[in-house]
């Protein structure tokens, strides 16, 4: 899943993805989008490493997209709006700093997406509505297509962005191929001036069911660009708190609804990355196909059970390894061995 950072031009949507990515965005692309892979650090890989003391270590990643700065007076967003669909969540930057409002910001923002959202559908709505007018073979699912879009016009004309709406399956088919942008989860971070006392009012004022994270993303990208002895004695001595962007990228992946699972062993300790509620044979196709081709059962132990009992041995000693069918729900903190035949 790409994860799409977006705003208006100014917002700092480009330095949070450098913060994030230790990639620079290039100011040539600066109407395009340009992506980085930012690996997800998990801090139980250190204590399954003591364990295994495995030869390699590979940290699942996050696609991230530094998409093009919306216009405020819509020049040119046709385009950057295309581009923003591509993206499977939305982290949406405002600038709290030099005079500007955030919430109006966030708001105006939305708006624009729920106006692109809102072009789409009703236009489908129209083409279709002439349609089925005229008898052809495809008539029976135009109507159920056009059914099925109706209520969305109403929704996106009250105003209502469709992740805050209740979508039957049957809707979600019909609009999938749209990659509707209102549809996608999101996270608001706002860029906070370095010298913010209070940050936490911002993420208060933000009235939205998104989750907010207010973060002064200049001053977070200095230091990070800083050597470590730098970095420690400038936040000393400006009594600083920076942000963990290791929880940033987590927070991140629980906002975009994707999780991480475990597979390890003496040649390799791995996150992998899958959608939430995802079952063993999911993971198993994650991994390899010819695991899910060939799956038999898998092998789970918690992550949290293994670290404190020290060994495998234990585990199985303490009865703490289960056996699961394919359609087992993965979690969090499960460690997966797929059985399978060949």
């Amino acid at each position: 899943m790409k994860i799409g950072i977006v705003g208006y031009q100014g917002s700092g949507k480009s330095t949070l993805f450098e913060w994030l990515t230790g990639v620079a965005s290039d100011p040539a692309r600066s109407h395009l989008d340009q992506s980085a892979m930012a690996p997800v650090p998990d801090p139980r890989i250190a204590g399954l490493c003591e364990i295994y003391q495995p030869k390699k270590v590979t940290q699942a990643s996050l696609e991230l997209v530094d998409t093009p700065g919306l216009s405020r007076d819509h020049e040119g967003n046709a385009a950057r709006l295309g581009l923003i669909r591509e993206a499977g969540c939305l982290v949406i930057v405002v600038g709290a700093y030099a005079g500007v409002d955030p919430v109006a910001d966030l708001r105006q923002f939305q708006e624009d997406l729920l106006l692109a959202d809102l072009d789409i559908v009703s236009g489908r709505v129209e083409r279709l509505r002439e349609s089925v007018k005229k008898p052809r073979p495809s008539r029976d699912e135009e109507l159920a297509e056009l059914a099925a879009l109706e209520p969305l016009v109403e929704t996106l004309e009250a105003g209502t962005p469709l992740h805050e709406a209740s979508m039957s399956d049957e809707v979600r088919k019909a609009t999938r191929s749209f990659r509707l942008l209102t549809e996608k989860p999101q996270l608001v971070v706002v860029n906070i001036a370095d010298d913010e006392e209070n940050s936490e009012r911002f993420a208060k004022a933000v009235s939205d069911p998104a989750q907010v994270l207010a973060l002064p993303v200049g001053l977070e990208l200095e230091l990070a660009r800083m050597s470590e002895a730098d970095r420690e004695e400038f936040v000393a001595e400006m009594e600083l708190q920076p942000a963990d962007r290791d929880q940033v990228l987590r927070t991140i992946l629980d906002v975009s609804q994707q999780m991480l699972y475990f597979t390890a062993g003496e040649k390799e300790v791995r996150t992998w990355m899958m959608r939430q509620g995802s079952t063993a044979l999911d993971a198993a196709a994650n991994i390899h196909t010819d695991l899910a081709r060939g799956f038999i059962r898998a092998e789970v132990m918690k992550c949290a059970d293994l670290i404190r009992v020290g060994s495998e041995r234990e585990i199985k000693a303490q009865n703490l390894l289960s056996q699961e069918p394919k359609d087992y729900v993965v979690g969090d903190d499960d460690i997966l061995n797929i059985k399978f035949s060949v």
